[in-house]
C-alpha cells in the first residue's frame, strides 16, 4: 500500500465526477490523520484550485511558485488508486490556517 501522509500533496485523478464535484487530474493535500492513511485504503484530501474565490471555505496558497486555493468545500474521500504521484508538501503555514479553517467549517 502507498505510504501517504498528512499535509502532503499528491497528484490525484479525481475523475469520474458528477455535476459541481472538482475533476480532472489535479494537486490535492492530504487532510486525514497519518494514524488512518497508515492503515486504511482511502484518505480524505482537499484539492487545490487556480481558479480564486472569495468562499470562507477557501484558504489561499502557493504551491510551487503558483498562487490558488485550497477548497475545503470539495473536500472528499479518494481511495489510494487514484494516486498518481507525490509532489511536495505544503507550507506549515498554510497546514495551520487550513486545520483552522476546516475546524471553524465543521464545528457544531
Amino acid at each position: 500500500m502507498v505510504k501517504v501522509k498528512r499535509f502532503e500533496v499528491w497528484l490525484i485523478n479525481l475523475n469520474p465526477t458528477q455535476g459541481s464535484e472538482i475533476n480532472k487530474s489535479r494537486p490535492c493535500m492530504v487532510v486525514s490523520p497519518d494514524e488512518a492513511n497508515n492503515f486504511l485504503h482511502t484518505i480524505i484530501i482537499v484539492p487545490l484550485i487556480s481558479t480564486l474565490r472569495d468562499y470562507p471555505t477557501r484558504v489561499n496558497c502557493t504551491f510551487q511558485n503558483k498562487s490558488g486555493q485550497l477548497a475545503i468545500d470539495q473536500i472528499r474521500a479518494v481511495d489510494k488508486s487514484r494516486l498518481i504521484s507525490k509532489i511536495g508538501i505544503m507550507s506549515d503555514e498554510i497546514s495551520v490556517e487550513l486545520c483552522t479553517v476546516l475546524t471553524e467549517t465543521f464545528k457544531y
